[in-house]
């Protein structure tokens, strides 16, 4: 009980830094996880260690994909590139249904490729396609990163629930369906919500241009085609090292054709070769554009901020995680008789204390494993259907130890305070209710 109080100051700590008294959330986050830190059962050195390990292990699984995807989105802004594109799309789609497109863009494009990584890829449509219609960046931005957390949570080959399955001992086709299933129906309560808080927190997506602004650039942009290239690409490239890594027949992994896909599939290298594409955007490439005051110097200076604030994100998720809060939370849940609310709960409280997805999805379905016969799930439907149930917990909820919040509110300029309001509710609202369908499934199957 102790852990549990301590969390809920720490976040406390966090939401009045941030929101009262302006803190830069870099300082709140490293004052929240030290607070946690030296105040629960931790030795010093295990807090150091755990302030190490936070900060360098996040940036490095994700650090360079933010510098490389900040540049790719200063090339698509200055060159009138994103304005272009969503100049398109919004033909096709119309005004209205901003929402639901970014909600659906990032339900497919998250099957494949890393949440965060997906939401720093189409951020600057986002972005575009919200300013030109005129739309609050709030709800745009929400509705993608649901989108990217729905099947991210609940659809293989993403490595959470393709684990969880693994662990369980699901059939992987049955659980991607099941997922994909509860997945589209969860999308559309996340996209109504997002439409719902749009409307109710209005931020500019772009305070920094003005429309008039905006039509010169689409006069000098790129074509839309062209200007897709950036992103289109290392999406394919991920995507197609997904689908290739989940096909491949043992002793293929030495073939030189697929360690060739497998290094230009990794997202780093993928996004280098998109900032490659954004350099032929500009109608004439000046040298100057990637030097340190150019548009790749301004972009470096955007990247640090949030590099900086994702890291700090980091050490409080690696703190909490280290400090076993998971394991007394598992503990207490594990007796309890709940049926297929027991791997929701106990996935939504692990994923609550500690921050990662993938991590709360690995040890829920670890404890759950050996307690499915005593629970009843013994068919291979009932097995996927606790896959299902886990990966909805893994949404609930995301708050300032998860990375996903921070460069979610970072990327689009979304205060610390309305992220709570909005994003952090959204993953309560929507992981809650794909259990719900997951709960009503187990009569109808």
């Amino acid at each position: 009980m102790i852990s549990i109080l301590l969390l809920l100051l720490s976040v406390l700590l966090i939401i009045l830094l941030t929101a009262k008294y302006n803190v830069h959330p870099f300082l709140a986050l490293l004052g929240a996880a030290l607070f946690f830190g030296l105040f629960s059962e931790m030795t010093l050195d295990m807090v150091i260690q755990s302030v190490n390990d936070g900060f360098g292990g996040t940036l490095g699984k994700i650090g360079i994909v933010i510098v490389l995807g900040v540049i790719i989105g200063a090339f698509l802004e200055h060159s009138g590139g994103a304005f272009k594109l969503a100049e398109l799309i919004l033909g096709i789609i119309g005004k209205k249904r901003v929402h639901a497109a970014m909600g659906i863009v990032g339900f497919i494009v998250s099957i494949p490729v890393f949440a965060d990584s997906g939401f720093i890829i189409l951020n600057p449509l986002n972005k575009s396609l919200s300013k030109r219609a005129k739309l609050s960046i709030v709800g745009t931005a929400t509705a993608l990163i649901l989108g990217l957390m729905i099947t991210h949570v609940l659809v293989p080959p993403t490595p959470g629930p393709i684990a969880a399955a693994g662990i369980i001992g699901a059939d992987v086709g049955l659980v991607m369906l099941v997922g994909l299933i509860i997945g589209a129906i969860s999308l559309v309560l996340a996209i109504f919500y997002c439409q719902k808080m749009g409307s109710r927190y209005y931020i500019d997506p772009n305070p920094e241009i003005t429309e008039e602004e905006i039509r010169e650039k689409i006069t000098q942009a790129p074509g839309a085609f062209k200007s897709l290239l950036p992103i289109l690409i290392p999406i394919l490239l991920i995507v197609g090292k997904s689908l290739m890594d989940f096909n491949l027949q043992e002793g293929q992994e030495q073939l030189a054709w697929v360690k060739f896909l497998s290094f230009i599939g990794q997202p780093v290298v993928a996004l280098i070769i998109g900032m490659l594409f954004s350099f032929l955007l500009p109608k004439k490439f000046d040298s100057q554009l990637i030097s340190a005051t150019g548009w790749v110097g301004k972009a470096m200076g955007d990247a640090s901020n949030i590099i900086l604030i994702t890291g700090a994100g980091g050490i409080f998720g690696t703190i909490l995680q280290n400090s076993g809060i998971a394991a007394t939370l598992a503990d207490t849940l594990s007796t309890a008789n709940l049926g297929i609310w027991l791997p929701f709960l106990l996935c939504a409280a692990i994923k609550t204390a500690q921050g990662s997805s993938t991590v709360a999805l690995i040890t829920t379905a670890s404890i759950i494993a050996p307690l499915l016969p005593t629970l009843g799930f013994n068919t291979d439907i009932d097995k996927a259907l606790v896959v299902s149930a886990i990966g909805a917990g893994a949404m609930v909820v995301s708050h300032a130890n998860d990375s996903g919040f921070w460069i979610l509110t970072q990327f689009s300029g979304i205060d610390v305070k309305t992220g709570y309001k909005v994003y952090t509710l959204g993953t309560l609202v929507v992981g809650t209710f794909a259990a719900t369908l997951v709960f009503l499934a187990t009569f109808l199957i």
